[in-house]
């Protein structure tokens, strides 16, 4: 027990004396990575051409990298579209509503008619906390009140993340951020 103990005064010691980064991986490398959902979001190295603020959404990774600069993003896990429903292109962050309401598109409703026509916000409602609207685009970036959904493909084309997650992202984005789909497949 006092190795033990001895263990954990050394590990502390070295994530007070590391920088930031160094010491997020290190607690995410022993479970105690931010965020509640299945994929824990954290800080990692980041290369690219991308300002900081851009947001990068990798489908095939299923995974979401907000740019910090100096080689750094934080990663998000992500729900994405289902096959027939991944799309990729660039786009703007043209509008940001915490607690949405959600109208389901028609194209929805046509192949899902026992949908409601309307939801408040709320936690029963599938856009979760908050949403980020893409451009003119039906889709979002969008909380869910079905976190095991999380690294799955089972959306119609919005990109979903735990309520922790999209709150984190949304209270660090502005709208106008630009938004980079890069569709991998599955």
């Amino acid at each position: 027990m006092k190795r033990f103990f001895a263990i954990l005064v050394a590990c502390a010691a070295f994530a007070g004396t590391a920088n930031n980064a160094s010491a997020q991986g290190f607690f995410n490398f022993f479970g105690g990575g931010s965020g509640s959902g299945p994929i824990p979001r954290q800080v990692v190295l980041f290369e690219g051409n991308y300002k900081p603020g851009s947001i990068i959404v990798d489908t095939g990774e299923r995974r979401l990298y907000l740019v910090l600069g100096n080689g750094q993003a934080i990663r998000y896990g992500i729900g994405v579209g289902r096959d027939g429903f991944r799309w990729g292109g660039v786009h703007k962050i043209t509008a940001k509503k915490e607690w949405p309401a959600w109208t389901p598109p028609s194209q929805m409703l046509a192949r899902r008619p026992d949908l409601p026509r309307h939801m408040e916000g709320g936690v029963e409602n599938p856009l979760g906390a908050r949403a980020l609207y893409l451009g003119s685009t039906l889709y979002r970036i969008h909380g869910s009140n079905e976190p095991e959904t999380i690294g799955q493909a089972v959306s119609s084309g919005c990109f979903r993340m735990v309520n922790d997650d999209v709150i984190d992202l949304y209270d660090r984005v502005s709208v106008g951020a630009t938004v980079y789909v890069i569709n991998r497949g599955s």
